[in-house]
């Protein structure tokens, strides 16, 4: 049987490792080659975001009354602001700093294809993740039932074969977990980490909650469950003795930074085990461990939930202060189009934006000072425009792809795996790294001082692992430079009490973003709006004429 990493999420069955590609994530400095395709650093707002952190912006110019203003226009902030209107609310606004709305699901287009420019996908709907089920029906993601009660979902929106592959041994495999070169011990350390993520998916605790589930607080309060998100997820698996295996070290690390943008030495066990044990969802038709996706990956769901709000973004606005009033709040916020600060008097807030800027921005909590800090992750993704869809030695080219071995990217997804009507020939690939070499303060630093073609030839010496054709292939290669890309479940942050504490509201200020759940999830960030809207409404009775 091969094994992708979504059958090995899913079902926990057997499977098998192997032996690291030796260098296959190196990469040394060198001389730059001349550069013979198009490009640059394209995002993200790096300047407005300083800009805010260090209270540079002039007073305020005017005031003007709004019942609710959301801040921040990510999938919570998008998904608050949905479901404000559905609710009949009308006098709202939502501010986002970046150009266009969508965090870390936005995307870009060009002749050949769309394509992300952070989150690509979505599994399959879970049994607790109510509020992503009915998101999925009202979308037509899930286009029915069949007579047992299982969604049906659009066969256009599941990810097409093949999903996955690794680069290894020179060649392609199906799958990312190795199958091949197991040294002698490795395959029953596999089998029992296996065993031990299949238990823990099905079993629930003393309060009757499911151990490991989206959203995170529905999870078991059961402390034998608790207790791993005091250690790390290297400690973890050392106390049961699979530390040693190479294939499955690497294979767990890499799953821990793909979704987390940190190794298994700097995130919580509890979250390491989250990411295996959590998903149970299923498709009358497809297997469990499918995932719906799009050529722009998230920045499908993005734009659909974008357009359910039209006319109510304000987009490249920072906003500074919030503070109360004695009828509300009074929200202060720079607009760099028009270049001036305006001051909006509001009934409601929804704060949807990170916790960093939360602290420095709403009065009340710059005063205090006594919220847990949040460790974002900073990233790097690339798109890569190519004459030809890079080769495969050994099988095709797939919708995800992964060189084994390396400790720097987490490889590229091809945009136009899931384009109905491709352009012949051609492609963009989007390639990430997430940048945890470092502290997050430091890489961010270097990150920003990098040069563009330094990048280039990091990200291409990268790929021409796989495909040393690459460089000749390149046509347009662009950057995005995620400063703060998610928080990071470091340990203690989950359930060490002060994320509950970060989740309470500030009157008829009520907080959405994912970091309060710990896990920079589309199911949490998506239905932490959906609950922010909801408590709100309650908050106030309904928008005018509902209550």
């Amino acid at each position: 049987m091969k094994w992708t990493r979504r059958k090995f999420l899913a079902a926990g069955g057997a499977t098998a490792a192997a032996t690291s590609l030796a260098g296959a994530g190196a990469w040394r400095a060198a001389r730059p080659p001349v550069r013979r395709f198009s490009g640059g650093i394209v995002g993200g707002n790096s300047n407005l975001g300083h800009a805010l952190r260090d209270g540079k912006f002039p007073p305020p110019d005017g005031i003007r009354d709004v019942e609710v203003v959301i801040v921040g226009g990510g999938i919570a902030g998008l998904a608050a602001a949905r479901r404000w209107r559905r609710a009949g609310g009308e006098d709202f606004v939502l501010l986002e700093l970046e150009a266009r709305a969508g965090g870390n699901a936005i995307s870009g287009r060009n002749s050949v294809s769309a394509f992300p420019w952070a989150a690509h996908y979505v599994p399959i709907s879970g049994s607790d993740a109510a509020e992503v089920t009915r998101l999925f029906e009202e979308l037509g993601v899930i286009t029915g039932r069949d007579p047992t009660g299982t969604p049906v979902y659009a066969e256009e929106f599941l990810c097409a074969d093949p999903m996955e592959r690794l680069f290894i041994h020179g060649r392609w495999q199906e799958g990312f977990v190795p199958q091949t070169g197991l040294r002698a011990g490795d395959e029953p350390i596999i089998q029992a980490f296996l065993a031990e993520m299949q238990r823990l998916k099905n079993f629930r605790g003393r309060d009757g909650r499911r151990a490991f589930t989206i959203p995170v607080d529905q999870s078991s309060g059961d402390e034998a469950f608790r207790k791993l998100d005091r250690m790390t997820m290297a400690d973890y698996l050392a106390s049961q003795g699979w530390l040693t295996c190479e294939p499955l070290r690497w294979y767990v690390n890499y799953c821990c930074r793909d979704d987390y943008g940190a190794g298994i030495s700097r995130i919580s066990a509890w979250a390491g085990v989250h990411y295996f044990a959590a998903r149970d969802g299923r498709a009358a038709n497809a297997p469990d461990h499918a995932v719906v996706t799009w050529p722009e990956g998230n920045g499908w769901l993005a734009q659909q939930l974008e357009a359910g709000v039209a006319g109510k973004v304000q987009s490249e606005c920072a906003v500074w202060n919030v503070e109360t009033a004695s009828d509300g709040f009074l929200v202060d916020y720079y607009d760099a189009r028009a270049r001036k600060s305006f001051r909006l008097r509001t009934r409601g807030v929804v704060w949807a934006a990170p916790a960093f800027i939360a602290q420095r921005a709403i009065q009340e909590l710059r005063e205090a000072g006594n919220r847990p800090a949040v460790v974002y992750s900073p990233w790097l993704v690339a798109n890569l425009t190519l004459d030809a869809v890079p080769d495969g030695r050994g099988m095709a080219a797939a919708w995800d792809n992964v060189i084994y071995g390396s400790e720097t990217s987490l490889g590229y997804v091809v945009a136009t795996h899931q384009n109905v009507r491709p352009v012949p020939g051609h492609t963009v690939i989007t390639y990430y790294l997430p940048l945890d070499a470092d502290e997050p303060a430091l890489a961010r630093t270097k990150a920003l001082t990098r040069s563009y073609d330094s990048w280039c030839e990091q990200i291409l010496a990268e790929l021409a692992v796989a495909h040393p054709e690459i460089r000749a292939q390149v046509r347009n290669l662009d950057i995005w430079l995620w400063g703060h890309a998610m928080g990071r479940p470091v340990p203690g942050y989950i359930w060490g009490g002060g994320r509950e504490r970060a989740q309470l509201p500030l009157g008829n200020l009520v907080f959405a973003h994912s970091d309060q759940s710990g896990v920079a999830l589309f199911e949490e960030a998506y239905t932490r709006g959906v609950r922010a809207a909801d408590e709100l409404l309650g908050r106030l009775g309904g928008p005018p004429g509902q209550a």
